[in-house]
């Protein structure tokens, strides 16, 4: 399988162009994943843009590969959001990282009432950063023509208030299955709670702007762990699998 990169000089590389992958992304090709000349790769600048091409020169400050064929991969019609709760450790981390992998199409920090994690002020900025560079990494080692963009933190207001997508409510404690539960037309978003759960309020408080509650099975799963089952279960039920 060829080794892929993101760079934003891919934007407007075409057939017979030389892009050049410089700083961290030629550190990392050549020093970490030690490509060769004549190695074949894939570029993409993480909006669509599907590059292949050959490794001419590889060094720690410099890559160069010749590109020899270009497409433009389609952003999914139907989008799927996570609304991640912060929790401890990293167990969030996990989750976006895991859920990047399998699909997703961006990614909402949520600070729920009981998030142990608290993202205020700068540490808002540097968590945010932290999150969109798992997203990055993650989106390369899964080959993705489109990164996922990680958004401004939102507080649960902020989340119920976003009528204009669906939202399902990962909840153990409903009846409503995920594999059976009505899915209407449009983007969706999946709302994964802390490590405490989410708190009856704020259940009520997404429900009465229209959310739907769904189960995964019978266990209770980890914060770190729902979020990529249940975009499991939609890939499938969505056709995207």
């Amino acid at each position: 399988m060829a080794l892929h990169f993101v760079d934003d000089s891919a934007a407007g590389a075409v057939a017979g162009d030389v892009v050049a992958l410089t700083g961290s992304e030629a550190h990392h090709a050549a020093s970490v994943r030690r490509v060769r000349t004549g190695e074949a790769v894939t570029l993409t600048d993480g909006r669509g843009a599907w590059l292949r091409g050959a490794v001419v020169a590889a060094d720690p400050k410099r890559v160069e590969i010749r590109i020899d064929a270009r497409e433009e991969r389609s952003a999914p019609g139907r989008r799927v959001l996570l609304a991640q709760a912060l929790a401890k450790g990293d167990r969030d981390e996990l989750a976006v990282q895991a859920a990047t992998e399998l699909g997703i199409d961006g990614i909402v920090p949520w600070q729920a009432d009981r998030s142990v994690s608290r993202w205020q002020g700068a540490k808002a900025d540097k968590g945010r950063a932290r999150w969109q560079s798992i997203v990055r990494e993650a989106a390369k080692q899964a080959h993705r023509a489109w990164i996922p963009e990680v958004e401004a933190p939102v507080s649960t207001n902020e989340l119920a208030a976003r009528t204009g997508t669906t939202c399902v409510v990962l909840d153990p404690w409903t009846d409503a299955a995920v594999t059976s539960v009505d899915l209407p037309a449009g983007d969706l978003m999946l709302v994964v709670g802390p490590e405490g759960g989410i708190a009856p309020e704020e259940i009520e408080r997404l429900t009465g702007a229209g959310a739907l509650r769904a189960r995964l099975g019978d266990s209770v799963l980890r914060t770190s762990t729902a979020g990529p089952a249940a975009i499991a279960v939609l890939n499938a039920r969505l056709g995207r699998w």
